[in-house]
């Protein structure tokens, strides 16, 4: 066995429908590659962002979470504001200052530690991607969002730590298929897109580990009903027709 197949084998157990061919198909388009690389692009900054979102909200301190703010201000001034460019994002995926813990946080550093590493590996990802948008000649342009996050977090409880629990089975799913589907558009790339998926199907395999790991942690109870229910909810989308092509959209079908 491979070593991608061996990094596949667990996200395949995971997940509960593979890519359908079909958008593979759609996905490799020469027409497609704009929309593909801008939407990975963002989805890369939005992993982020949520992981951002999550310790500021439930573990750190409020000098960490400003800290955080501003990590991520040079790539929001980009991605919202068109402010910035390739040069001016060079070397700024790693944070200078340490993130703290609430002295009242129920939610252990490991909570912290694991996102913040998350963090950083993916807002280099992100200058990546842009890199290899510039290399091309693809310019940046704000593209509307799919549903595939969105419909995912209608899945999530409206109390704690039942809410947080969800969140984090959630990002492991989105972590695992985007893996899945690196994987699925790997081999129809050229070499250089290649090595680049298969790159960053090494750096983030872990990640819907991580994910799930903390969800077991901070859930009072087992938590494998919630992981079997979101994970219908995310084949659901993943297999039924969506007439808006990104990254993590469903069956292509004409609008």
């Amino acid at each position: 066995m491979s070593e991608v197949e061996q990094l596949l084998e667990p996200i395949h157990q995971f997940l509960h429908s593979t890519t359908p061919d079909a958008w593979v198909e759609e996905a490799v388009k020469a027409e497609n590659l704009k929309v593909l690389l801008v939407d990975h692009l963002m989805c890369e900054l939005k992993a982020g962002q949520s992981a951002m979102f999550l310790i500021r909200k439930y573990a750190v301190t409020p000098e960490s979470a400003q800290t955080l703010l501003d990590w991520f201000s040079p790539y929001e001034d980009f991605a919202y504001r068109k402010k910035g460019d390739l040069a001016s994002l060079k070397g700024k995926s790693n944070i200078s200052k340490s993130i703290m813990a609430k002295s009242d946080s129920p939610y252990s550093q490991d909570l912290i530690d694991k996102m913040v590493l998350l963090i950083k590996e993916e807002l280099h990802h992100f200058y990546q991607v842009l890199e290899i948008m510039d290399a091309r000649g693809i310019p940046y342009e704000n593209i509307r969002a799919g549903r595939y996050a969105k419909g995912l977090l209608k899945q999530v409880r409206t109390y704690e730590p039942q809410a947080l629990v969800d969140k984090l089975i959630i990002g492991a799913y989105i972590e695992a298929r985007s893996c899945e589907r690196f994987a699925k558009l790997a081999p129809h790339l050229d070499d250089d897109m290649n090595k680049f998926y298969i790159s960053l199907l090494r750096s983030e395999a872990r990640h819907y580990q991580d994910y799930l790991t903390l969800a077991q942690q901070i859930s009072p109870d087992d938590i494998s009903e919630r992981v079997a229910l979101i994970g219908q909810a995310e084949a659901e989308l993943i297999t039924s027709p969506d007439t808006d092509f990104k990254f993590h959209s469903g069956v292509p079908s004409v609008a």
